[in-house]
């Protein structure tokens, strides 16, 4: 049986130069402590870079927005002059008519009904200008439309270039995961370092168990909760009680990097071996003399195994 833990390897996300080393062989250290920060600069850099991008686009923005406000005040400019325009239109019309009446009475002159004819066409002229005025308004309006679209679109793109700036910014200090000891540390300041390249370990050393390997045979009575007898030479030849805690779903074999395979009909019976996790109590953890990796000696007591449930 071996003393194990479930250790986190620490690598970068980003690729520089270490510029300080902040822990030290062996060092404990706490959830969150700085372990190594790398180089900043660059990435400072790109994320003023695209925090200015992003203010100018912002500017952009807002004066987009206002031509485009400036452009629906003279669209409805324009339509209310075209209101205006065919009323001053049907008036013409209308004079139009009553000078022809007054022609055919001989009351009116043909001076009088030409003159009511250049004011008709006049007023319709005016109508069509009207007409231009509000077709160039709504076009003008569709193309700050689409330049807003565009550079909204050009913004959330910035924003999201600026997010991961930020975020790469953040990866140039590597902490610690958990509270632990600093164990095979590789890494020097000045170092060249890229993303997942193993830097240091942590290991957690009030977290360790035990995983022992339990014959097939040994299994039959071997269940959760039962007590084990736990001897280490680390701690003076002193024994001290554990717990199983869990029993693995397959053999060590199963889980090998080449696990056995029989497909000549050659059957040889081995007796399998299963790992079994231990628990080990908070108040042989607090002793700090455990390590992962120490060999143990394990003796279970099928006597302290939980009653069954009815």
């Amino acid at each position: 049986a071996y003393v194990q833990a479930d250790m986190a390897f620490i690598s970068p996300k980003i690729s520089g130069y270490v510029d300080q080393v902040k822990v030290t062989e062996n060092q404990r250290v706490k959830a969150g402590d700085p372990l190594l920060i790398v180089d900043n600069g660059d990435y400072k850099i790109a994320v003023a870079q695209a925090e200015a991008q992003i203010a100018t686009l912002s500017k952009t923005l807002d004066r987009i927005d206002a031509q485009t406000e400036a452009a629906r005040a003279s669209l409805e400019q324009a339509r209310a002059q075209k209101t205006a325009d065919q009323a001053a239109a049907n008036n013409a019309a209308r004079a139009q008519a009553r000078a022809a009446q007054l022609l055919k009475t001989r009351v009116g002159t043909q001076a009088q009904l030409d003159d009511a004819q250049t004011a008709v066409e006049q007023a319709n002229a005016a109508l069509v200008g009207a007409d231009a005025q509000i077709a160039a308004a709504q076009a003008n309006i569709g193309v700050l439309q689409a330049q807003r679209a565009e550079t909204a679109s050009t913004l959330a793109s910035l924003q999201l270039a600026r997010d991961k700036a930020a975020r790469d910014l953040s990866f140039t200090v590597l902490r610690a995961p958990y509270d632990g000891v600093v164990g095979n540390r590789s890494v020097e300041q000045g170092d060249l370092i890229s993303p997942g390249q193993k830097l240091a370990v942590i290991v957690p050393m009030d977290k360790l168990y035990i995983v022992a390997n339990f014959k097939e045979t040994q299994l039959a009575r071997l269940v959760p909760g039962e007590k084990v007898r736990i001897s280490v030479d680390a701690i003076d030849g002193h024994d001290f009680e554990g717990t199983v805690s869990s029993l693995a779903p397959a053999s060590g074999a199963v889980f090998s990097l080449l696990p056995p395979e029989n497909a000549t009909g050659n059957f040889t019976k081995v007796v399998q071996r299963v790992p079994v996790r231990i628990d080990v109590p908070a108040d042989v953890l607090k002793t700090g003399k455990l390590r992962a990796g120490l060999s143990v000696v394990v003796a279970v007591d099928s006597r302290t195994a939980p009653a069954a449930s009815n």
